[in-house]
């Protein structure tokens, strides 16, 4: 079997050309032909009355959206989508508004001609679930980092596996928990792996060098959709997602300045800006300029914080000041969240936190990536910032707060208690990490003494960067009950195999 290579892609017409992926000109045939839709459907951020969907067109064109609750699409509503152009390299989203609440419903998305009105491609069809409005039974799950480490996509080790066993499991929506390219991982056409097995990447242009320009970027989001069972999932389940680090470049800050040979720009703030706009035009979450952090309300018993902790980052160093103005969120997403988890009368509030909590994330010999700065001492920086948060929630008596990360490339499950904590008066409560997607796996890390955490349960690899043929690839799975109001997690491998579970009562008020 030979590797996979951008020719072959355009030999065999995947993904109706490929030479489109990220700001080239596409390649479409002649003029007045139909418009093709080339990289499938997805849909985000699934509210009680709206959800965003998302398509791309091989050429500038009118995106138009027929939903219904039936498969059939009888009486459907047809909805009139933005135009595409190259200047979002023809991908386009529409908000999908008056949506009726807790409902499966379908969708297809077709392109117009603009030099022929009336001329239409082929649809492609999706689906999606709107929240809830009463209370009803909640099942989603979550997982991060997606084509990273040197590990993209071969057909012959069942290419992004997880997301088909994530989709078997019908859930109502993906927390992306960030990382969803990997902008700074190049790939190799082939791997040896320490068996003498070779893995072999299906390989575009854009994934042969750490990405700097716009076109590089888009080719991040492009290359995933490239494969099947990633595009299939995106096609029946609602995303909602966050950014991390590798969206930009590996622990990226803003201001920093890259001491990187691989890269000709080394100024970071230029390469978010560019990331920035590239993930907002492959991604189905609403447009907006700024950061990424949302709330979602997902009916009665469920708010999800969705936190932005790159776009308010101070510099990574030891974290060792004792100034609760350092974080990763800033003042203005510390207030909203604190605000948030006051005003919240949902059972349980997700703080979806795109770095851990308590595991000690080091970025070099003595600078520290998240929150923990991994000693034991009294707590200091971006400790502080979430001591905050967590105090606040306390003294208000908000229950049913749950943390849900990815990032470092393992499964645990992590309970927090001020009884063993240097921070005091804070109520106590879980974490739970799952992941990778398909990468690299690593960890465990270390546990950091300043919040109390306990682990409950842990699964890595016993060497770092195992290959996802080799396993440790995970996702979590949370299952609400309607009746009991439980809360149910699942840390499931690669294959949905659940490898440890926990239900947590529903607290008291």
């Amino acid at each position: 079997m030979t590797s996979i290579s951008r020719r072959n892609l355009l030999r065999a017409g995947v993904a109706g050309g490929v030479a489109g992926l990220a700001g080239a000109a596409p390649a479409y045939s002649a003029a007045g032909s139909r418009p093709v839709l080339t990289h499938g459907v997805q849909s985000g951020d699934p509210l009680g009355g709206s959800a965003v969907v998302w398509s791309r067109a091989d050429r500038p064109g009118r995106l138009w959206v027929h939903v219904s609750k039936r498969p059939d699409f009888r009486g459907a509503r047809v909805l009139r989508g933005p135009v595409v152009t190259p200047g979002t390299d023809f991908t386009g989203k529409l908000t999908l508004r008056g949506l009726p609440a807790g409902e499966r419903l379908f969708y297809r998305v077709r392109a117009e001609s603009l030099e022929r009105p009336g001329l239409f491609g082929a649809p492609v069809s999706g689906s999606l679930r709107t929240a809830p409005a009463r209370r009803e039974d909640v099942r989603f799950v979550w997982t991060g980092d997606v084509a990273g480490q040197g590990w993209g996509i071969d057909p012959a080790y069942g290419g992004m596996k997880l997301f088909e066993s994530m989709r078997r499991r019908r859930p109502d929506f993906l927390l992306h928990s960030g990382d969803t390219v990997y902008a700074d991982g190049p790939l190799a056409e082939t791997v040896t792996l320490p068996d003498g097995r070779i893995w072999r990447n299906l390989i575009t242009e854009e994934k042969l060098k750490v990405a700097e320009t716009l076109t590089e970027y888009r080719g991040q989001y492009a290359y995933n959709l490239l494969d099947d069972a990633y595009k299939a999932f995106a096609a029946e389940v609602a995303q909602i997602n966050q950014w991390d680090d590798h969206e930009v470049t590996n622990n990226w800050y803003p201001g920093e300045i890259l001491d990187d040979a691989r890269y000709t720009e080394k100024r970071v703030d230029v390469l978010a800006q560019r990331a920035h706009q590239a993930y907002h035009e492959w991604v189905p979450t609403p447009m907006r300029s700024g950061p990424v952090y949302r709330k979602i309300s997902y009916g009665p018993l469920l708010d999800i914080f969705v936190l932005d902790m790159r776009t308010f980052k101070d510099v990574n160093d030891g974290n060792t000041y004792a100034d609760p103005n350092r974080g990763l969120l800033g003042r203005e997403q510390r207030e909203w969240l604190i605000r948030g988890l006051r005003e919240s009368r949902a059972t349980w509030k997700v703080i979806a936190n795109d770095l851990p909590l308590g595991l000690v994330v080091p970025d070099g010999a003595t600078a520290q990536e998240g929150v923990a700065q991994g000693d034991p001492g009294a707590p200091k920086g971006r400790e502080l910032e979430f001591a905050q948060v967590l105090q606040s929630a306390h003294r208000h008596r908000v229950t049913g707060i749950v943390l849900l990360t990815a990032d470092v490339h393992y499964t645990q499950a992590v309970h927090y208690d001020p009884a063993r904590a240097a921070i005091q008066d804070f109520t106590p409560f879980w974490e739970f990490v799952s992941g990778p997607a398909h990468a690299g796996a690593f960890g465990p890390n270390a546990l950091d003494a300043t919040f109390g955490p306990r682990t409950a349960f842990v699964n890595a690899p016993p060497v770092a960067n195992t290959s996802p043929a080799e396993g440790f690839q995970h996702f979590g799975e949370v299952e609400i009950d309607a009746e009991t109001k439980a809360f149910t997690v699942n840390l499931r491998d690669r294959e949905g195999t659940s490898l440890w579970s926990t239900t947590l009562p529903a607290p008291r008020r």
